[in-house]
């Protein structure tokens, strides 16, 4: 889990795209939002999530990038939104792991 959410801290992504995020994320559904985004009938774990999410993700910052007419600004906040709601979930689920990466 420590890995993972290094690799969360890490990502450098446009502040308008995290502040839109973090406005949505008031209204996160997981089973909603992750049947949609994933494409899947049941939610994965909030951790195979993350890894599914930020490899989306990642998809999506290259073609933010690079301009490509397929970028979808909507897609890429609503799996920013999806991100930030797992990485949370994540945490509450391991609180004594979420209070060592804090220090």
């Amino acid at each position: 889990m420590t890995d993972l959410l290094s690799i969360l801290k890490s990502l450098h992504r446009p502040r308008l795209l995290i502040r839109a995020a973090r406005f949505g994320l008031i209204d996160y559904n997981r089973n909603r939002d992750l049947r949609r985004l994933l494409k899947t009938a049941v939610p994965p774990s909030p951790g195979h999530a993350i890894v599914k999410l930020m490899s989306e993700e990642s998809l999506l910052e290259d073609r933010r990038k690079t301009e490509d007419a397929n970028y979808s600004i909507s897609r890429h906040v609503s799996i920013l939104i999806a991100m930030m709601g797992e990485v949370r979930l994540l945490q509450a689920s391991s609180p004594k792991k979420a209070k060592s990466l804090a220090h």
